[in-house]
């Protein structure tokens, strides 16, 4: 299932040859067997009649658009619409074919909604020209000053006068790019516009989502989806076999370092037939460029009721729900606003139970809940007057205990921060060091930087978000504290924050932190056990985010480091909800490289993108503890 989180794809570079049945059709495609498609799609159409339109918009441009309405078409029922809009095409087309999913489950099919499918301005049979994660206009003086949320208002309305058996409400749902398009739909809700669950979306592509993190570029991921993902000469049909790159090898860690430095991709592979991998790298600072694509900052005239969903586990967008349910709340005050998060990778509640993810068990069918006992409540509460589906403010899994969490808010109120200290020896207390001020040191080599798996992989496997660090705890650039094993449980809910103290001989250099829990030995293995997994002493990552040191006091203006001397860098890691529980340990891994996840810094202060091999240069990183200059990290605990 590793190909399944490649960006904002959602199972796209997996199931391509499935064409868009996939996209347009509710993402379940890998979850079952030809027979079970060939059930589903004679199951659709014997329910549904399939209508395709080119949908007028405000400035005249016309939107292709998919649209599949319950036979049961007698007067007294009516249907609301529930939407996806996407940039991945609306397949299969023509009137006659039809997908083999529908909806975001199964057991939306058999509740009856007019499911709409479009094919988002700019993209396969849609007109007008398409922009990376379209800035939003929050003053528009005229027809011509059109955006997602004008695109998805005419939509309603056209949908509203001209399909008939309508209730006269509407709802939107989508996962990764699709989700972007859901969020960026709520501003100047459209009357009819009742319930949006934007999930997994594409948010704020330089903070946190796909493109950056802490001003390190995430490579591996973008490379591999914007090989396939390139701009459109006209109105198109996908292909009927995908052209998927061939990189020459099964080992994604072989084929980036021979690559080189990063311009190397545009020398030797893009050219210039993709703006979309230009733009990207070559705004390696947040610039007005970043700062017009996030759609968070947007979420005013939002009157629908919001259910943003992630996965704890999300490699691709594991920032976007937060932000969305917290710019809600803030910019729309009084809209009903949830947030969901689960077991998951990268919209696995689509197409994985979310019962494990590698050798790490959750214990239940986790999606299976979440799509018939909390999605489709809330949209049958919203869309069908059915009754209060009783949704908490947050529906949190909590990994270690695996159980779901009901909280009013998010981050809980009941935490208190407490402080986890480096000391020497590699030890790791939530009492202050008593030894003065000492350091250790690692040499950090950009030319043979650390793998962040222990696998060949090409694509980015999505079990890396918990894989055994145990392979990275051997080795020498890789600095490890850890505690005692804990006398109770301890829940950790919310932001976790390191407070470092570093140095390093170069003007530029990454730190990247990994937090971890470490089981105890006599953890026992999993049964049954194909793959001879030993889960005694296992280092799973609870969450791991890198930073780029000359952002430690701007994304906006990189400054370097002045080479060996003590310097803080504080941020925060992406939310967690795990419970570290008694016997277990907790560590933290520092380290300057981790590759091919994160492009390679060359531990100079320079443009990356315009980096020459021969600027790649080791550096000598100091990680302080005890005194004045004591490393730290924040945990927000559960009383």
């Amino acid at each position: 299932m590793n190909q399944c989180g490649q960006r904002r794809m959602v199972l796209a570079t997996m199931c391509v040859a499935l064409g868009t049945a996939l996209l347009a059709g509710g993402h379940r495609a890998c979850a079952q067997e030809p027979d079970e498609d060939a059930k589903s799609a004679a199951e659709i159409r014997a329910r549904y009649t399939k209508y395709e339109f080119r949908i007028p918009m405000r400035d005249g441009a016309k939107l292709f658009t998919a649209i599949y309405v319950p036979k049961d078409a007698s007067p007294t029922r009516t249907y609301p619409f529930l939407m996806e809009r996407t940039p991945y095409s609306v397949a299969p087309y023509g009137t006659d074919n039809y997908p083999k999913h529908l909806g975001p489950a199964p057991s939306f099919v058999a509740d009856g909604f007019i499911f709409v499918y479009q094919d988002v301005r700019g993209r396969y049979q849609s007109d007008g020209a398409w922009q990376e994660m379209t800035p939003h206009k929050d003053v528009k003086k005229g027809p011509k000053d059109v955006d997602e949320s004008t695109d998805t208002y005419d939509t309603i309305d056209w949908l509203l006068k001209n399909v008939p058996n309508n209730n006269g409400k509407a709802g939107t749902s989508g996962i990764s790019y699709p989700g972007f398009y859901v969020a960026a739909g709520m501003p100047d809700t459209h009357p009819a516009l009742k319930a949006c669950s934007p999930q997994a979306p594409v948010t704020d592509l330089y903070t946190g989502d796909d493109a950056y993190h802490n001003g390190a570029f995430m490579l591996e991921a973008n490379f591999g989806f914007y090989v396939s993902f390139k701009p459109r000469a006209g109105l198109e049909y996908p292909p009927k076999d995908w052209d998927n790159f061939d990189y020459g090898t099964n080992d994604g860690y072989d084929f980036y370092l021979s690559m080189g430095p990063l311009s190397n991709a545009k020398t030797l592979y893009f050219k210039d037939t993709n703006s979309y991998w230009d733009d990207q790298v070559q705004h390696p600072n947040y610039d007005e460029y970043w700062k017009t694509r996030d759609i968070s900052a947007h979420m005013k005239n939002v009157h629908c009721a919001v259910m943003a969903v992630g996965g704890l586990f999300d490699a691709e967008d594991l920032q976007g729900p937060y932000k969305i349910f917290h710019s809600v709340a803030a910019m729309s005050p009084g809209t009903p606003d949830h947030l969901v998060e689960g077991p998951w990778v990268h919209g696995g509640w689509a197409f994985t139970k979310g019962d494990h993810l590698g050798p790490v068990n959750f214990a239940g069918d986790n999606s299976a809940y979440f799509n018939d006992q909390v999605l489709l409540p809330f949209f049958q509460q919203y869309l069908k007057d059915a009754p209060d589906a009783k949704l908490p403010t947050a529906l949190v899994f909590e990994t270690g205990t695996n159980v779901w969490r009901r909280y009013d808010s998010w981050p809980p109120k009941n935490t208190q921060a407490q402080t986890l200290y480096f000391h020497a020896g590699g030890k790791l207390s939530f009492e202050p060091a008593k030894e003065n001020s000492g350091y250790d040191e690692y040499v950090s080599d950009p030319n043979r930087p650390i793998p962040f798996v222990e696998t060949q992989s090409t694509s980015v496997p999505q079990f890396y978000m918990d894989a055994d660090q145990r392979f990275a705890a051997k080795r020498t650039d890789v600095e490890t504290y850890q505690t005692e094993p804990l006398e109770h449980d301890l829940t950790v809910a919310g932001l976790v924050s390191p407070r470092l103290w570093i140095s390093s001989s170069g003007s530029d250099s990454d730190f990247d932190v990994k937090l971890i829990d470490v089981y105890p030995m006599n953890f026992p293995d999993p049964d049954p056990n194909p793959k001879d997994v030993h889960m005694g002493g296992y280092q799973q990552l609870v969450r791991g985010e890198p930073f780029r040191a000359k952002f430690r006091n701007s994304f906006e203006k990189p400054e370097p480091l002045e080479p060996n001397k003590p310097t803080a860098i504080n941020f925060d890691l992406p939310s967690i909800n795990h419970t570290f529980r008694r016997g277990h340990r907790i560590m933290v891994q520092i380290q300057s490289t981790w590759f091919p996840l994160v492009d390679r810094n060359s531990q100079k202060f320079e443009n990356l993108p315009d980096a020459k091999p021969e600027d790649f240069q080791k550096a000598t990183e100091r990680v302080y503890h005890g005194g004045e200059h004591g490393s730290s990290i924040l945990l927000p605990v559960l009383k």
